[in-house]
């Protein structure tokens, strides 16, 4: 009898790479989709060597690449640009309200080391208001997925419906969707890991380090409910809060962000009926160097934090 070859899994792919990946996928399908990046593709980006000449490395540019994918768009193209979420998000801000706020361009922005995931790089690195920046601006999509088949889903959807997206992801960091999150191809407004009833504190949690505490902190407390937001633009974030209104009373929300303009805050408008407690970087500028977790951490953000948050 021959032994049977049984085939490694594929490997889990961060945000960045399945993001990467999955656009590359997609414009084998869409001649319209084009990638924009400002220098941080490497030699081996995999939509340049697939569609070479839909590829363009507009160097530390943000504000023009930003600008260049208005007139694709208006071209009739769906383009894609990628550069770290401080030099999208802040830097390019002017471009940013323009293109998809004021011109409703179809543009998708990707911004992989949100948060401080670009830990040692330091603070110039470093972006805790990107969701404040985003949300400001009427009718841009805002997510932030959790692991592989999240991120895809998010492009596949920007893709498809050429809406003014904004997309944030962390760095390398890779981490394996939670069940349920994406039926049909989709992210429902909530994914919810565990429920409980009206009185159990459910945890909220909002990207890639959110998630990841989430999780950690219900190993400890498993009794703890959660519930998962992937998009976090003012219209999904309202349906995602009548749902979550019907089956609790307290909430504690945990993202890499800072208090002011991120979810916590904006839920606690959309549920004034509720209470609703935040888990956040706070105020502080991280200027120590350290891995990603290490820098969180000093930052007030880790698995004790949401802990004491819940009790």
């Amino acid at each position: 009898m021959t032994p049977t070859t049984l085939t490694p899994p594929a490997p889990v792919l961060s945000g960045r790479d399945a993001y990467r990946a999955e656009l590359t996928e997609l414009a084998a399908l869409d001649p319209r989709i084009v990638c924009l990046e400002a220098d941080l593709g490497g030699k081996k980006h995999p939509f340049q060597l697939a569609h070479p000449d839909r590829f363009f490395n507009l160097g530390i540019a943000e504000g023009a690449m930003i600008d260049m994918a208005t007139g694709l768009a208006a071209a009739g193209y769906r383009p894609f640009v990628s550069t770290f979420a401080p030099f999208a998000a802040l830097r390019a801000a002017e471009s940013l309200k323009l293109t998809l706020g004021y011109l409703k361009a179809g543009v998708t922005v990707v911004a992989p080391y949100a948060g401080v995931s670009g830990a040692w790089f330091g603070t110039t690195h470093h972006c805790l208001e990107d969701l404040a920046v985003l949300r400001s601006i009427p009718g841009v999509a805002v997510a932030a997925p959790y692991g592989e088949a999240e991120t895809r889903a998010v492009v596949r959807e920007a893709a498809l419906t050429g809406t003014p997206t904004y997309i944030r992801t962390g760095r390398n960091a890779a981490y394996t969707s939670l069940p349920g999150g994406t039926a049909d191809g989709g992210v429902p407004p909530v994914v919810w890991d565990a429920r409980g009833d009206a009185d159990t504190p459910c945890l909220v949690s909002v990207g890639e380090e959110g998630t990841r505490l989430a999780l950690a902190a219900r190993e400890r407390r498993p009794e703890l409910a959660h519930a998962h937001l992937v998009h976090l633009d003012h219209a999904r974030l309202a349906r995602s809060a009548a749902e979550l209104a019907g089956l609790h009373r307290r909430f504690v929300v945990v993202e890499e962000h800072r208090a002011e303009g991120g979810a916590a805050e904006a839920l606690a408008l959309l549920l004034p009926g509720s209470e609703v407690v935040g888990v956040n970087a706070g105020h502080d500028w991280p200027y120590e160097g350290g891995d990603h977790h290490e820098v969180l951490a000093r930052l007030g953000l880790d698995t004790d934090a949401v802990l004491a948050a819940a009790s």
